[in-house]
């Protein structure tokens, strides 16, 4: 590899190991200690609001119903999510946060916030449209790349 290519390979690793290290510490409070990454951005995915079906959320996560369902399950045993079936079709389910998935839910959001916040206030104007310009590239290359052979 090039200089300016290792340099880029070590940013990008560890910026994504940084990111995904500190968001878990940061998250795993003594209030909800009980809850796995995963957990949290199924609760983040959920979202507050309107109750959404299990075939809305699966793909904000890239994970089928099936995958879903496993970690709403432990969700809806850990108190942080309840089911609902439609009044018109009983074979549609809605999910929701309960009271709990809202306090897991603004916490979450409170994390990204501040990291938003921070890197807004760190850059000037240029530099973080420069930045969410490139993100976007780099994002756009692993979903055509990569996503179609998640999927498979």
């Amino acid at each position: 590899m090039q200089p300016k290519e290792e340099v880029l390979n070590v940013l990008l690793v560890e910026l994504f190991n940084n990111i995904t290290n500190i968001e878990e510490k940061a998250l795993r409070t003594e209030s909800f200690e009980n809850l796995s990454m995963t957990e949290f951005h199924v609760i983040a995915a959920i979202g507050v609001g309107n109750p959404l079906k299990m075939s809305d959320i699966a793909p904000k996560l890239g994970v089928t119903v099936g995958t879903l369902t496993i970690a709403v399950n432990n969700l809806l045993k850990k108190g942080y999510v309840a089911r609902h079936r439609s009044e018109t079709d009983r074979r549609v389910v809605y999910i929701s946060l309960t009271e709990s998935g809202v306090r897991a839910y603004n916490h979450h959001e409170s994390f990204h916030k501040e990291m938003i916040d921070f890197t807004l206030k760190a850059l000037t104007e240029a530099e973080s449209e420069v930045l969410a310009k490139a993100l976007l590239k780099v994002i756009k290359y692993f979903k055509e790349r990569y996503e179609t052979r998640i999927e498979q």
